[in-house]
Formats: structure tokens, sequence, C-alpha cells
């Protein structure tokens, strides 16, 4: 079993089961059209049961088999209908699954790029351009770097942008603090 398993044996400090503010005031506020919306890390599908219910027509995509499991029966629960893949976010760039097959509109990240080195970040944006068409957006939220363990995770706003740089315009971003270090929010249009 993996360690992203072994974390949703019980419940995984990152799953709050509560969709964030800044996705609720995109959605609500009318920034983000209807349309197919991918959840990238979807964990137990808190984020895709909302969007969901809000009329996306959305795909959560996790490594995580017990958060899926998890995710299809919240969304059975809740009534809505939803896709939910296995996959790394790592290999969407080459994944033939044809519920992947068409574009998507809307793309979100709460928690899974900041955990990237540079390498795997390129694998990443790879796969995040090729599943979102040009002028489709993006919601991420990242740390910023901080000790977790023996190694360094999350990225400074700069690294962000500097991933996505060329194929991607910042609409905005908002730095803040979580639990006493930084982290920031970030809205990306798709340009190329």
């Amino acid at each position: 079993m993996n360690r992203w398993n072994l974390a949703y044996l019980f419940r995984a400090p990152w799953d709050t089961g509560i969709t964030p503010p800044e996705l609720v005031e995109l959605v609500e506020g009318g920034a983000l059209r209807l349309g197919r919306a991918l959840d990238l890390g979807c964990g137990t599908g808190t984020n895709v049961i909302y969007l969901a219910r809000h009329g996306f027509d959305v795909v959560g995509v996790d490594a995580a088999w017990l958060a899926l499991f998890k995710a299809r029966r919240k969304a059975q629960a809740a009534g809505v209908r939803a896709g939910f893949i296995r996959a790394s976010v790592l290999d969407l760039e080459r994944s033939d699954n044809p519920v992947l097959s068409q574009p998507f509109d809307f793309c979100l990240d709460i928690g899974c790029f900041h955990s990237f080195g540079p390498s795997d970040r390129d694998r990443y944006v790879a796969g995040l351009r090729r599943r979102l068409r040009p002028g489709g957006l993006y919601l991420l939220y990242a740390f910023g770097p901080r000790c977790m363990g023996k190694r360094t995770v999350g990225l400074t706003s700069g690294e962000v942008s500097a991933s996505l740089s060329g194929d991607f315009h910042l609409i905005w971003d908002r730095q803040g603090t979580e639990r006493g270090s930084p982290s920031g929010w970030y809205f990306f249009e798709r340009v190329t």
C-alpha cells in the first residue's frame, strides 16, 4: 500500500471536506462558465461533488485508490454524476484514458503541484497543457517552501509563475499563510 493510500485509511490531514472559498467565489461569482472540469489530486471528491452540484461535467483524478473509493461513495450519496480515474497527475500527458480525451474548460489543483521537484513539475505542466483547452482556466493552491519531515516541499510564487510561463497567463494570485507558513492561490488562463 503506497503512502497516499495509508493517509486515507483514517483521515488525511489535507482532506477537510470543505470546498475552499476561492473555488466557491469563482463558481458562484460567475467567473467560470459551465463545462468540463478536472480536479487534479481529487482525494475523496469534495470539490468534484461541489462542481457537479453546480452543473459541471467533472472528473477527479487521484493516485490513491482508497481516496477514489471514498470519493465514489460520497458522490453516490450526494446524488451527483462524476467520473473518477486512478492515475498519477504526472502521467496525464500520455494517458489514453477515453474520459480524458476531450479537453477541459477548467482544471483545479488544491495541493498536488507543490509536492513535485522541477522535472516532475515539467511533466505535470505538460499534462495540464494537453488536458486544458486554450482559453481554459486553472485554479491552483500551493504551499510556499516548508520542511516536511526530511524534505522541503512547496514553491515560491516565482517558481509557480516560471513553471507555467509561456502557456498560462496569471489572472490573480493571493498570498497568505497556512499554519504559520506561506501559501498561495493562483488563477490562470491557458493562452496557447
